[in-house]
């Protein structure tokens, strides 16, 4: 009844939303005398905050055109390279001529893994784009669980991880995969259970960022409050049905606008100053400051459901159970054994400041990952950012991509030369 009361709610403040749009053009207008008092620009800017908190944020554009390589500009088209019900294997594609002639035909393959965790994966914009001159990036473009029908079938855990299974092998063998947050525990796992099975396709190396390995470790808010309360809690407060007319009716979620409220509330201070902040750029006239403010809301607002059995397993497993850090996580029956690396790099990343996942969660790939030899390893922790920092922002960009950078393309050069070695000697 949630949704359907969230959705009602939405219908029944429209007018007054659009009112608000109509009222702040009328204020700016060339054609008002006032349009450049004091009173003007403030009743402008209040139904400007006004519009902006009542109305819904879709899933924002990549807005990636073009990237530099070895000095050469060359043009990025976004291709859908496979597609599956619950999301796109998205191909970010260097122009072919440009490629070639700035030698990077032959730049690493990177898979990056976007969260499943309420915002969409073009919040990773920041992480593209800082690693395309150097990489040839694919990335995971999750769906909206409201916009997949029911006859599509469920979508869990073990699903999410047979989807990144087929994602690298789809790109091919000599790879590499970067886990942005929530997914770092799917990407082990994956990894795991392909180098069991020796699949030529596994990744060369793995990053992982800031993201829940072990959450008994220096446990945030977000970890106490799945250890406070029970499965069943969340259960029955947190999943919801889909109502019409999405596509996904009867599917049951948890919804994004509930999950956003845990994003806000979090930080409520900052947000409430960011949009007093916000009113005082438009009505003086900054308008630099204000697009600014747009441009991060507009992608920290637009949110999407997750399937209820995606998130209640994740819950568990991850946060409540810590299966895959006490050695018990298992994939559709089969145990999952990180002890099973051998031949794929891991390096994992942290911010100092990070109050989702806490100092020591993401290092602990380090110990499960017992057979990877020393050289194999790299831990890099992050002075002065938190969450978001690790993966966005100027001390990404300075500071942690070159790191990543030069530990793909040392372990890149190391995986051909290990290749050629073998075609020689057969």
């Amino acid at each position: 009844m949630l949704y359907t009361a969230y959705e009602l709610s939405y219908a029944a403040i429209s007018p007054a939303r659009m009112a608000a749009g109509i009222g702040a053009r009328f204020w700016r207008s060339s054609m008002n005398p006032l349009a450049e008092s004091w009173f003007a620009r403030t009743a402008a800017a209040a139904l400007d905050i006004f519009e902006n908190a009542a109305r819904r944020y879709p899933k924002p554009a990549w807005r990636i055109e073009e990237t530099t390589l070895r000095g050469r500009k060359a043009a990025i088209s976004v291709e859908t390279f496979l597609h599956k019900d619950f999301c796109d294997l998205i191909h970010f594609r260097r122009d072919d001529a440009a490629a070639r002639a700035a030698g990077a035909v032959s730049d690493p393959k990177v898979l990056i893994i976007a969260p499943l965790s309420g915002h969409y994966a073009t919040l990773l914009r920041g992480t593209v784009e800082a690693m395309l001159p150097t990489h040839d990036v694919y990335l995971t473009d999750w769906i909206d669980a409201r916009q997949v029908p029911m006859n599509f079938g469920r979508f869990d855990l073990n699903d999410y991880i047979d989807y990144l299974i087929e994602f690298l092998q789809t790109i091919g063998p000599g790879a590499h995969a970067i886990a942005v947050c929530q997914p770092g525990p799917a990407l082990l796992a994956a990894a795991a259970l392909m180098a069991e099975d020796d699949d030529p396709a596994r990744p060369v190396s793995m990053t992982i960022m800031g993201s829940p390995i072990d959450a008994r470790r220096s446990p945030t808010a977000p970890n106490l409050l799945a250890q406070e309360r029970s499965h069943d809690w969340f259960e029955r407060n947190m999943i919801f049905t889909v109502p019409a007319p999405y596509a996904g009716m009867l599917r049951r979620v948890y919804p994004g606008f509930i999950q956003l409220y845990s994003f806000l509330s979090m930080n409520s201070d900052r947000h409430l100053n960011a949009q007093y902040d916000y009113f005082e750029h438009l009505v003086t006239g900054d308008g630099d400051s204000a697009d600014k403010h747009r441009q991060f809301y507009d992608e920290y607002l637009s949110v999407m459901d997750m399937t209820e059995e995606f998130y209640l397993q994740t819950l568990r497993a991850v946060f409540q159970e810590h299966s895959l850090a006490r050695g018990e996580f298992t994939h559709r029956g089969r145990l999952v054994r990180p002890e099973a690396i051998t031949d794929i790099a891991l390096m994992t990343v942290e911010g100092e400041r990070d109050d989702i996942s806490g100092i020591g969660q993401t290092q602990a790939a380090h110990e499960l990952c017992v057979n990877i030899p020393d050289s194999m390893h790299l831990d890099h922790v992050q002075e002065g950012v938190g969450h978001y920092g690790v993966f966005n922002g100027s001390r990404w960009r300075s500071e942690i991509q070159p790191k990543i950078q030069e530990f793909i393309q040392v372990h890149d050069r190391e995986a051909r030369a290990r290749r050629r070695l073998k075609l020689a000697a057969e």
